[in-house]
This record gives C-alpha cells, structure tokens and sequence, in this order.
C-alpha cells in the first residue's frame, strides 16, 4: 500500500502496517534525513552565522532541523483572501513536522470529543474518549512521553506503567507554582515525548505487541538504542541519540528492520488516481531529483501530508467521477480548517535577578505546565468565550544567543561599557514568557480551496486560504493577555510586552501555532463528513487520511499525539478489512 507523508500521521501508520505485514510504499516530498549524522547537538550560537538567529528562511534559527521547509518554501507559493494573512508551515524532509516540534504531547479528554454536547457550538466526534484511550497508551509507549497523573478536569490519566517519570522543575517554575497558588491555576508536570529514562524495552514491546514476534522483535531493538536524554541542546535540532520523539529515529527504524518497507523521498505527490469503478488505484507524483511524472500503484492509499497538503491532493485529484475533487461528495474537503488560538507575554521578575550562575539541567521546553482550569465556570456561562486554553511558560538561565539582551535597555537607561556588562549579570536569567495555547471552533470562513490561478513549480495547483477568527477566540485570546498579566503580578514582575484587551490585537496570526487541523474531517453521516471515524474515505473505501485532517474540533491540547494515536487505530482498522477482504 501507498503511504504519502512520514510525519506524525504517515510515519505512526508505516509503522503499523509494516509490523502488521503490509507491503508499504511511503512517498515524501522532501528530502531524506539523518538525525543520527545531521544533528547539530554541541555547536553554540557564537558557531553560526548570525549567532544562529533565525531568518526568513529559518525562522526558528540556524540550527533548527527544519532543512528545506517553513512558511516559505522557495518554488511553492499559496495565496490567502482579501484581508487574510494565513501562515502555511511545510516541512519538507523525511520526518516532516516531527522533527522539529515542541514535544508537548497532551491527550484530548471526554470533553473534546464531544464539544458539541457540551456547549453546543461546532460539531462532536464520532468517537469518545474510550474509543481512544488504549491507543493513546500505545502511542505513549512507543514514543516515551514523561509526566504525571493528576486526576484533573478533562486532564486524562495514562495508564500505569505507561510515562516515563517527569523532570524536577526548575527553580523559576517552582517560583511560578507558587505564586499560582493564589490564583487558583494548576501547575504540573508537562507531558513531553522525551526520555527521561531508557525504555523498558522487552516489556513495552511485548505489550504493544503481544501476539505479533516479528513487531515485537524490531520495536524492543528500536527501543533498546534509544539513549535518555542527557539535556544537551535544544529538541528542536533534532537529535543524534533518539532521546526525543521524531519520526526518523522512532517510528521509521522498526519499520524499515520488517522489510515491509520501502521509503522514496523528493516524491511530491500531486492527485490520487482512481480506476472506473471509482477505486483508489494509486497516485501520480514529482520525481523532483529528475523533474519527471512517475506513479505508484496500490491496492491501498493513505494520505497523510499535512491537513492542508491533503486536502490540496484531494482537491486536485479530478476526473469524471470526482469532478469536485476525490472524496469530496460532501463538498467539505478543505473545509472546517482549524488552527490553534495563540497569545503571550514577556515579563522580568525581580525575584530572579542576581541568582548564582548555575548548570540548569533539564528538557528544551516545559518541565511544567498549566492545564485548563475554568471548566466550570464555562458551564455556569460566567465566560465570554466557550473552550479553554493551556499555559506554556518559559525563562531561566538558558543559553543566550542573539538578542539575549537586546530587551534590556528599558531596563537599564541606555547603560553600555561596565556598566552594561553589570546589569547582563543582574539581569540574566530573570525573564520569563507566558503562552497560551487555545481551542478554536470550527466555522464556515475557515477553509482552503485550488487557486485557480496559481500553480508550484511542479505545475501543481497550489491552496488559497480564507479565515476569520470568531468572538469565542478573540475573547479567549484578550483573557489569556489578562491572566499572564495577573500570574507576572503574582511573582512580582513586570510585564515588558504589552498587554491587550482587544482580543484581535492579542491573538497571533492564523497559522502562525503551526498546529492547523481539519479540512477533511471524520464523522457518521456521509453527507456531512469526508472520513469516517477510522480515517476512512466514505466515498472511496481504499483511500484513508491519517494526518490532522480528520479533527473535527480543536482542543487546547497539542494535536501531535492525537493525530499519531488515531492514526495507530485507524491502521490497525485498515489491516483487519484488508483481512477480512472488504478492501
């Protein structure tokens, strides 16, 4: 079978079909990639041009993994509406997005999969949390998530034995507990896809795998070369000793050890073709290497490019049966796209001027974290926007690169010399940014269609995107800017950013979170859904998508392990039909 994209969604899937023993044939677009030799681990800023700042090119610095992708990708432009400026991240590379992705790994709970019984707003799944739960597990395992289990809200539990054992916070993080204290705003362990521990490799495997010698076999030898972290550099270079989740260290080595597996990359798919009796028979793709038109033919295809890149292969897949585009009898390909409501502040506390220089030990991102904590008064409507949002948080004395102190003058009058030198020492370390990360409502403004006059440089037709945020996320995004201005006041700082109460001056451009979801959405009725709940096509049962494009909704929660956890259950669906020889 024919599996587009090795992200999350595409990467979770080859897996599982190899393993199941499924022939499969994974196309990506971008380049191939070896974390093991490519990963820049011990370099420092000062090694790089620019202080390994980042620019247009590389926004998020010279030594992020991303090496031929981000909101611009030379050749493959995209379009957006009359006053819309939707921000569209591809990652080009074997991997895609898992490669440089923050690692929050957060399950959606009972509450987000039927948001619509709740509140009445959007739409609900056509799966519980129940459905799920076992393949979150699953997914847990075979990645290694650290964590807790807290018994809040909405907050699910894993199974036992299932997380690695968190980090210890740090010391601005219990600073920040501290002062939430007061508040009334939960801070606890963040769940993060980074081993803090190796993996028990023989008992994992064998749960995962039960009944199945050769899954079993190559995931316990994938796992037992997987080193914990070591908390050298930042996840966001990749990394050399597997410590961290990406697709080419974790799902991919297994599957490739099955010999089910054949990877071709700098393969850009353009349309899935269909044979008279309107089956998936294959897809048409871009040698780009050669710059020529090649096909790959499988009894099964399974989509899973991006949210947005699918909907275009789908939306371009034409022909006389689909003259709308494949899988689209519903008109909602392209539909319902979601991204996730972002807002932040930066803020300085007093309290951590001065400290002592000290090695702080830890994770690249969050050892704590913020869930949602307003459920209630979200019922009692005392809110005026109906979903919630999480609370990212960040400072301490990390390693400086560019700019480290450029925001220092409003502190210090214009000191340079010894002087300038002194207030770095007081200063350092004394920063801490505050971001929330928010659920939006699907709505009818939010889509993505084919400009009708714009191609890439593969002659493909490429997305025109349309947006408008409603009053639920604007609401969300100015009490975000009031609550983080709240938390600084609590520690005692100051709030050097500037905080909004107009929600449309608060929240960050659409796109911008690098977390959009929907466009090819699951549900139980053919006429109002593109998939059903196991990511297959009800138009076309041999095609499935198992990226984020089958979300119905958007929670707060990260939608990385949401979108690799359906896509184990949905693979696993796809195996038992090929069995029981429905497809």
């Amino acid at each position: 079978m024919i599996v587009v994209g090795s992200g999350a969604g595409g990467g979770m899937a080859a897996y599982v079909l190899a393993c199941s023993g499924a022939n499969v044939w994974l196309l990506e677009a971008g380049r191939d990639y070896d974390p093991a030799t490519e990963t820049p681990m011990f370099q420092l800023p000062r090694d790089a041009p620019l202080r390994a700042a980042g620019t247009a090119d590389k926004p998020f610095g010279f030594y992020d993994a991303t090496v031929d992708g981000g909101w611009r990708v030379p050749g493959e432009p995209y379009t957006s509406a009359d006053g819309v400026d939707f921000m569209w991240w591809r990652a080009r590379m074997l991997g895609g997005r898992t490669n440089h992705w923050g690692r929050i790994s957060l399950r959606m709970g009972a509450y987000d999969f039927k948001p619509y019984s709740r509140d009445g707003l959007g739409f609900d799944w056509p799966m519980t949390y129940d459905d799920l739960a076992p393949w979150y597990d699953k997914t847990e395992m075979l990645v290694g998530v650290y964590g807790s289990n807290e018994g809040l809200e909405n907050t699910p539990d894993s199974s036992p034995g299932v997380l690695q054992p968190p980090p210890a916070p740090r010391a601005y993080e219990r600073l920040t507990a501290r002062a939430c204290e007061g508040l009334g705003i939960p801070v606890i362990p963040a769940h993060l896809a980074i081993l803090t521990r190796p993996q028990e490799a023989d008992r994992l495997s064998r749960a995962l795998w039960p009944n199945n010698e050769l899954a079993r076999r190559v995931t316990r030898d994938s796992m037992a070369s997987r080193a914990a972290c070591f908390w050298a550099t930042p996840c966001g270079r990749g990394c050399s000793i597997r410590a961290n989740f990406q697709s080419p260290t974790v799902c991919l080595p297994p599957a490739l050890a099955t010999g089910n597996l054949r990877i071709v990359t700098d393969a850009m798919v353009r349309a899935v073709e269909v044979d008279a009796t309107g089956r998936a028979t294959g897809v048409r793709y871009i040698d780009k290497r050669m710059r020529r038109d090649e096909r790959a033919t499988a009894p099964v295809v399974v989509l899973a490019a991006s949210a947005c890149e699918s909907a275009r292969i789908l939306l371009n897949s034409k022909s006389a049966s689909f003259p709308d585009g494949l899988a689209n009898s519903s008109g909602l390909v392209g539909r319902y796209l979601m991204d996730t409501v972002g807002a932040g502040v930066y803020s300085q506390i007093p309290a951590l001027e001065n400290l002592p220089r000290h090695a702080e030990e830890g994770a690249s991102a969050m050892h704590m974290y913020m869930p949602w904590w307003l459920y209630g008064e979200q019922a009692r409507g005392r809110l005026d926007f109906a979903r919630g949002y999480h609370i990212e948080f960040g400072g301490g004395q990390r390693m400086p690169g560019f700019g480290a102190f450029g925001g220092l003058e409003p502190l210090t009058e214009g000191a340079y010399g010894q002087r300038f030198k002194e207030e770095c020492r007081r200063y350092y370390g004394s920063f801490m940014y505050f971001d929330g990360r928010g659920e939006m409502i699907p709505n009818d403004d939010c889509y993505c269609e084919i400009d009708p006059d714009v191609v890439d440089q593969w002659g493909i037709p490429t997305l025109k995107f349309h947006w408008k945020w409603s009053e639920h996320e604007l609401g969300q995004a100015a009490h975000m800017h009031a609550t983080f201005a709240g938390i600084v006041d609590a520690l005692g700082g100051n709030v050097l950013s500037t905080v909004h109460e107009d929600g449309t001056r608060a929240i960050l451009a659409p796109g911008q979170i690098i977390h959009e979801v929907g466009c090819t959405r699951m549900g139980d009725d053919p006429g109002t859904s593109v998939l059903n709940q196991y990511c297959q096509s009800w138009d076309v049962p041999n095609l499935f998508v198992m990226d984020g494009g089958p979300f119905v909704s958007n929670a707060d929660k990260n939608p990385t392990l949401s979108i690799m956890a359906i896509a184990w259950r949905s693979s696993e669906y796809l195996i038992d039909q090929l069995r029981q020889g429905s497809l």
